[in-house]
């Protein structure tokens, strides 16, 4: 079975994933996020000064290397992060401007004297968005959607907002009815999340969920909150267990 989990910024992704992978054998995969991809594609440079064009050659590239390592599986697997959020996470921009913590007037101010350039950005990244949606339909057999239920915490790793993460959300759970996409909303606490999961799905347990959830939290602390993002490279395409 080919799973995704999908859900806007700090909703419990990776984690969830990861617990998910402990839980039941199953491997997962971790498509680098636009951060991580972006000292080596612009060095030097912050995701809040990206301008159009950069911000969708990062997507791109973080589409092209998720369908890399999941073409490169030939049976079940865990997708951590859904091929939507790559074109979700641009396409919110068009509302919360460039830089998400961007005030109205400013965002006003930016479409008014770079016109050319939002216009060109929206009909790239709504044709992003087609390839992007086509490849989701498709390719997965179950999408487990984490909806936003706390607080977003700003912990550096995540340029965004609070404003931008809901819109992101919204915009998320439209195109699942948009492309008649039967999601399993899985929430609550993680034992709760992975009790639901497992059963909807018939999954098979391996270690009990209070192990998975503790391993899970093991790796996330030591392999992604610790990274370094924009002075450093990070030069792994996938972090897979």
């Amino acid at each position: 079975m080919k799973i995704a989990i999908s859900g806007t910024y700090s909703t419990g992704k990776t984690t969830t994933a990861l617990a998910l992978s402990f839980l039941t054998g199953i491997m997962v995969t971790h498509a680098r996020t636009m951060r991580e991809i972006l000292p080596d594609t612009f060095p030097g440079k912050k995701l809040e000064k990206c301008n159009f064009h950069e911000l969708m050659e990062l997507g791109v590239r973080r589409f092209t290397e998720r369908i890399i390592t999941e073409k490169s599986i030939k049976d079940s697997f865990i997708s951590d992060g859904c091929p939507l959020q790559e074109w979700i996470y641009g396409t919110t921009r068009m509302i919360t401007g460039l830089n998400p913590s961007e005030k109205p007037w400013k965002i006003k101010l930016h479409k008014k004297l770079f016109s050319p350039e939002w216009r060109i950005f929206e009909s790239s990244i709504s044709s992003f968005g087609q390839i992007v949606k086509k490849y989701t339909k498709t390719h997965y057999d179950a999408i487990i959607h984490l909806p936003v239920e706390f607080p977003f915490v700003a912990d550096g790793h995540r340029p965004t907002s609070e404003t931008y993460r809901n819109e992101s959300e919204k915009l998320l759970c439209q195109t699942y009815k948009e492309l008649n996409i039967n999601i399993l909303k899985a929430n609550g606490s993680m034992k709760e999340r992975l009790v639901k999961i497992v059963k909807e799905l018939n999954l098979n347990m391996i270690i009990s969920i209070e192990d998975a959830i503790r391993k899970a939290h093991t790796v996330r602390k030591n392999k992604f909150d610790s990274m370094k993002f924009e002075t450093s490279k990070f030069n792994v395409l996938n972090y897979v267990i």
